[in-house]
């Protein structure tokens, strides 16, 4: 399956590119097509901008930033929700040679202190709701930031401190005329930044990871010919929803830079918890879910389908018989009579669950950005949706090793994408060069050094394997290993994975770091868990509840004991504490994409860890 070119010469397929000039491309060719949508404040309507309303809006983001003394090598951070003027104020702020850095929502006021002076930013937009109160408790100690527009006043247009010199409304903000986006695009060179990705501290403080336009460019033509690779055609315009935080490369890629590259119509979902409603009005034929929204539309379907057991036996015979169809299509083999009856059979089904949940017209779907549970996958694959696992950090502008669905192999992370060289270190390091790699850490050339050596290679930190045809598999994170008080060492980040399989199980923190044996924090799918309960006759009960009912903790124990038989002893859970109280993302917790923050949890459960031992 020969799909591969080389680093040079997708360099050289970009060279004079950046992402202005795709955004004036796309504007110039395609003005009258949907380029974003939103719900309109009934709830019920959409509103929609065409490329050439977003052309115009960007234009006079750039307008009135420059009146504002915004210029060439600038920085504004931007912290709102997933609506369409995050995507107008990203491209308005490079239209001006400046450089918009998107934080999380949950940013404290310290937090967006630390974020606002280390990028040097001169202004910010904001989303009110809280977002703008906590620029302002700490606006005294970063005087360097000059001016704050406000997206939302309030119904009243009331907002707050209005009066202030440093505070413009968005309304202000773009009320002048557009600046000509032809009139722009040599304020930028393909070294210059695109944005700075900031981690979401999951090891330290966060660092700002910069990203240049030539990163974005080479990642969209490596992904355009990893497309056409796989035989799919992007000129239908494929609707996307966009739902995670644009302060994380998944979302900035597949959604802003993807949907200026790929002429997408992207849909903005204002919270995360919202997307499974929004798929059913959007059926995205794009859909790139991280591993616990998966995790939960298969929670759900099952525990709707378990309520009627010859229902379930149905789904479970349709998803059974569509992975061994579809896993034959893919090593190239062809399915026999009987096989060939039972898929026809069965499709019903499939489609019928694909309808339900939205995902009947999806050509593409991609999870990543943490571990999914094999049954997980293996679910979808065999309903038909074309999920494949990607892989790819902040310091690789997003993806590094993906394959479309009929290439894949489940349980890998696909092979390099075009133009990029993966190889592995001798403690089994993932290790890459190619033109998505980024500039360095922003004011850190210590870290960067650490990151990226003397030979060009980046050093992801984790550890991977590489089959005969180029397929990776990714083990763990190097720096997350836990090594017992026997010394053995213990990949948490599997194990969980496999232990979020269990129906009732939402999510899983396995600790053990210099202790005898390997115990576990439990948490309840809330979803699954009440379903469960009314199915067992145990009546109205709060999750705490029936975290504590004997018959849930021995339901668990079931579960875990299957588990636990995949796994050598030294890496059983041998004691396991199940809990009530559901994570929720963006927390101390959960990241924002819903991977665990280990020294939150530790923190936060620290007692009930020790009685464990």
């Amino acid at each position: 399956m020969p799909r591969f070119v080389s680093n040079e010469q997708i360099l050289a397929d970009v060279a004079g590119q950046t992402v202005p000039r795709r955004f004036a491309q796309t504007v110039a060719n395609h003005p009258d097509r949907v380029a974003l949508r939103c719900k309109n404040p009934d709830g019920e309507t959409w509103h929609e901008q065409t490329w050439s309303d977003y052309g115009h809006l960007a234009g006079r983001v750039a307008a009135g930033l420059r009146a504002l003394g915004v210029g060439p090598g600038d920085r504004v951070v931007l912290m709102m929700r997933n609506r369409p003027e995050f995507h107008a104020a990203d491209i308005g702020v490079l239209l001006l040679g400046a450089t918009p850095i998107s934080i999380y929502q949950s940013s404290a006021p310290e937090q967006i202190e630390y974020l606002v002076a280390h990028s040097g930013a001169v202004a910010a937009i904001v989303e009110d709701g809280g977002y703008l109160a906590r620029f302002l408790d700490v606006r005294d100690v970063i005087p360097r930031l000059r001016h704050l527009v406000l997206i939302d006043t309030g119904p009243d247009d009331s907002g707050p401190d209005l009066g202030r010199d440093d505070l413009v409304t968005w309304v202000d903000l773009v009320a002048g005329e557009p600046l000509a986006l032809d009139d722009c695009l040599d304020n930028l060179t393909p070294d210059d930044l695109a944005t700075v990705i900031y981690t979401s501290g999951t090891t330290g403080p966060p660092k700002g990871v910069m990203v240049t336009q030539r990163n974005v460019c080479w990642t969209l033509r490596s992904i355009e010919l990893l497309y056409d690779h796989g035989g799919l055609d992007t000129s239908g315009h494929w609707r996307a929803i966009s739902y995670l935080p644009m302060a994380h490369i998944a979302e900035r890629f597949t959604s802003h830079y993807a949907g200026i590259g790929f002429v997408m119509e992207v849909t903005t979902c204002p919270d995360t918890s919202l997307v499974t409603s929004y798929l059913g009005a959007v059926k995205p034929q794009f859909f790139f879910g991280v591993p616990r929204v998966w995790e939960k539309m298969h929670a759900g379907i099952n525990a709707l389908a378990g309520s009627d057991p010859e229902r379930k036996a149905m789904l479970d015979r349709a998803v059974d018989v569509g992975h061994e169809m579809y896993e034959l299509r893919r090593s190239g083999g062809s399915a026999g009579a009987e096989l060939r009856a039972a898929f026809e059979e069965t499709e019903p089904a499939r489609a019928l669950v694909k309808a339900l949940v939205g995902l009947d017209q999806v050509v593409l779907a991609g999870t990543g950005a943490a571990p999914i549970p094999a049954v997980v996958l293996r679910f979808f694959d065999g309903l038909g949706v074309p999920i494949s696992e990607v892989y790819g950090l902040s310091e690789n502008t997003g993806p590094m090793s993906w394959e479309v669905w009929e290439h894949s192999r489940l349980g890998t992370v696909g092979r390099a994408i075009p133009g990029d060289t993966i190889e592995l270190a001798g403690d089994g390091e993932v290790l890459l060069k190619g033109g998505n790699v980024f500039a360095g850490y922003l004011e850190d050339p210590v870290k960067t050094a650490e990151t990226i050596d003397a030979d060009g290679w980046m050093h992801t930190g984790d550890i991977g394997v590489l089959d005969a045809d180029g397929y990776l598999t990714i083990v763990d994170r190097k720096k997350e290993l836990i090594i017992t008080a026997g010394g053995k060492n213990i990949s948490p980040a599997n194990l969980e994975a496999a232990i979020k399989a269990i129906p009732l199980i939402g999510q899983v923190a396995v600790v053990g770091e210099a202790r005898p044996f390997i115990s576990a924090l439990l948490v309840l799918d809330p979803d699954v868990a009440r379903v469960w309960a009314a199915a067992h006759d145990l009546g109205p009960m709060s999750l705490v509840e029936l975290a504590a009912h004997p018959a849930v903790v021995a339901e668990v124990q079931r579960g875990l004991d299957d588990v636990n038989e995949r796994y050598s002893n030294v890496e059983r859970v041998k004691k396991f504490i199940l809990l009530g109280e559901e994570w929720m993302p963006d927390s101390d917790l959960l990241t924002p994409t819903m991977k665990l923050k280990r020294r939150g949890v530790n923190s936060r459960y620290a007692a009930e860890i020790d009685a464990m031992y």
